[in-house]
């Protein structure tokens, strides 16, 4: 059946004026996400927020509205705070990361702003092993997208410290329980206690060391990596068995002190470019 003359000038019409009201969304959709930075780097998150999703909801396909989205809810959220409201706000963040990703699995800010997010709610309390487990993921997704960059390796490391260190201090606080001499913080752990620890927790530092040298490999002044490294063979040398080879850890952690000393004060000596 042949459509008559006049009701496909009418299709024509409907197609161009729907064609017309989407393109007025996504100039409407970009407005808001402009104010909506403007607001945001004016400290107005809340008013930023709206502006994002009002962006998002008028062009869905506007990534950068999702990303600063996600963004600004994450930067609302407070490690450590158990209000519902901070809660709600790192579960929010959380959730518009994952949404770009569904879209753009390879999505670098996506990534990095999940697994920075997901860190910080771990950290608790309560403290989320899991959790952190799920963090260091994205990190290692980072590093199979781009292997060259430092920071991920970074990060592994610094979450595999906060495992390793937890798990030091939950197995000291369990073995002081029924111990005839307790041991404190900063002292070496017995034998026994020593093999325990290293059973649980020494692929983990394994890990974490690994991914702090590549890391300081991949940038040599990388005086926040070597800070870590230090706290992770202090973790190491709680895993040895002979006080030579707790005491070798001791010195490496130490050596790496008196580096981060010398490359920050090497900074604060170094002219800072003009802004």
């Amino acid at each position: 059946m042949q459509r008559k003359p006049h009701t496909v000038i009418l299709l024509a019409v409907v197609v161009v004026s729907l064609g017309a009201g989407a393109g007025c969304d996504k100039l409407r959709a970009r407005d808001k996400l402009n104010k909506g930075v403007q607001a945001y780097k004016a400290g107005q998150t809340d008013l930023a927020i709206e502006d994002f999703k009002t962006a998002k909801d008028l062009d869905p396909g506007l990534t950068n509205a999702r990303l600063y989205l996600a963004t600004a809810y994450s930067a609302q959220y407070i490690p450590g705070a158990p209000s519902p409201e901070n809660v709600r706000n790192g579960q929010q963040a959380a959730q518009e990361f994952q949404e770009i990703l569904q879209n753009d699995p390879n999505n670098l800010n996506a990534i990095d702003g999940i697994g920075s997010t997901l860190y910080n709610m771990a950290g608790g309390p309560p403290f989320d092993p899991k959790m952190m487990e799920e963090s260091k993921s994205f990190h290692q997704k980072h590093i199979a997208l781009k292997p060259d960059d430092p920071e991920p390796y970074y990060w592994v490391g610094v979450i595999d410290w906060s495992l390793a260190f937890r798990g030091n201090r939950e197995m000291r606080e369990e073995y002081n329980k029924t111990a005839k001499k307790s041991i404190s913080d900063t002292d070496p752990m017995p034998p026994a206690l020593a093999t325990q620890f290293q059973t649980k927790y020494g692929t983990v530092v394994d890990e974490g060391v690994t991914g702090l040298q590549k890391a300081i490999q991949l940038r040599e002044d990388y005086d926040d990596a070597m800070a870590y490294l230090n706290l992770l063979y202090r973790q190491k040398a709680d895993m040895e068995t002979t006080p030579a080879a707790h005491d070798a850890d001791i010195k490496s952690a130490e050596d790496l002190v008196d580096k981060v000393k010398a490359i920050k004060q090497k900074k604060m000596e170094a002219p800072q470019p003009a802004s």
